[in-house]
């Protein structure tokens, strides 16, 4: 670019009579400008190279610290269900719980309503305790009902898990156990069987 200042182009013709000056940049904006670019060829060979850094490492180191600060709630499942009980004190636990965020789709007393009952053996997503866990922790969007993971901690719905089972027992003589048993093994009812029931 040429040093001289204030040359008109000769553009305005073309612009309306606006007429366009071809000036040089100040030398602090050149400056600034090349020092940019020395700064990032610098700091490129320093991030990359010296410090053996990458956007790549710093995610995964900060999913990893994510992952050890808040165990996903998948994990959290996975764990409750394992240790999953029905017994006196889990049941009158799930009891408010059930009370607080089930009544208003499957009645105070488990009769149904907008959603199915539990005091017959007709069991839409499952009869044992695994199905009736994963159906609570994962809602069924197609029928209206909420995904309770997020909403209810773990422990919350197993408790209301193990609130249903005594419940459906205590109404149908059908033993606790029998829930409890993994769901396909031999004595079990299958659970296609049960999806099957339409309400």
């Amino acid at each position: 670019m040429s040093n001289e200042t204030d040359r008109v182009l000769g553009h305005a013709d073309e612009s309306d009579g606006i007429e366009e000056y071809d000036n040089p940049l100040p030398d602090w904006w050149v400056g600034l400008f090349w020092l940019t670019i020395i700064w990032a060829l610098g700091y490129g060979i320093w991030y990359h190279g010296v410090a053996d850094r990458s956007q790549e490492r710093r995610l995964a180191d900060e999913m990893a610290a994510a992952a050890a600060a808040y165990p996903s709630e998948a994990a959290a499942a996975g764990a409750a269900a394992a240790a999953f009980e029905v017994t006196p004190e889990v049941v009158a636990a799930g009891a408010p719980v059930f009370g607080q965020y089930c009544v208003a789709c499957h009645g105070g007393n488990l009769e149904g309503g907008i959603g199915p009952t539990f005091l017959d053996d007709q069991w839409i997503h499952g009869d044992r305790a695994e199905n009736i866990v994963s159906t609570i922790t994962n809602g069924v969007p197609d029928k209206g009902m909420l995904r309770w993971q997020g909403i209810l901690s773990s422990e919350q719905i197993n408790q209301v898990a193990a609130y249903l089972i005594s419940k459906n027992s205590e109404a149908t003589g059908r033993p606790v156990e029998d829930f409890l048993t993994p769901a396909g093994e031999a004595g079990a009812a299958s659970v296609a069987d049960s999806a099957a029931v339409v309400r």
